[in-house]
């Protein structure tokens, strides 16, 4: 039986530029930094990983990670205000919640969302 997912480990070419990217989400790091090659991420009660590979490593579209958030709003503001563009606006889903997508600058699609009060 599955109880829940611990981590997920995205890939990136450039340590630096992706940890700026997370922190100015306020991603609270806990292991690893601008300059390693493994860096980790606290994301709710798990964790979300980055893990340096070389250039010539290349991946397409795989999905997306959806992140709840406690507020969907706030966060798209400070994702604009680091000068992010999401590709969507916050929205009220019919299956219940509020989100806005976010592609990270290694093509990583990302989702923020919050359940909508019912």
């Amino acid at each position: 039986m599955i109880d829940g997912i611990s981590a997920i480990t995205l890939g990136t070419h450039d340590m630096d530029r992706a940890v700026r990217f997370y922190r100015s989400l306020e991603f609270e790091i806990l292991h690893g930094g601008e300059a390693a090659s493994f860096t980790s991420f606290r994301a709710g009660s798990g964790y979300l990983n980055l893990i340096a590979q070389p250039q010539d490593k290349h991946w397409s579209w795989w999905g997306r990670i959806i992140f709840y958030v406690s507020d969907v709003d706030a966060l798209y503001e400070r994702a604009l205000a680091a000068g992010w563009r999401p590709s969507s606006v916050p929205r009220d889903a019919e299956w219940g919640e509020r989100y806005f997508h976010l592609t990270d600058l290694d093509g990583h699609e990302l989702s923020f969302a919050r359940l909508l009060q019912r």
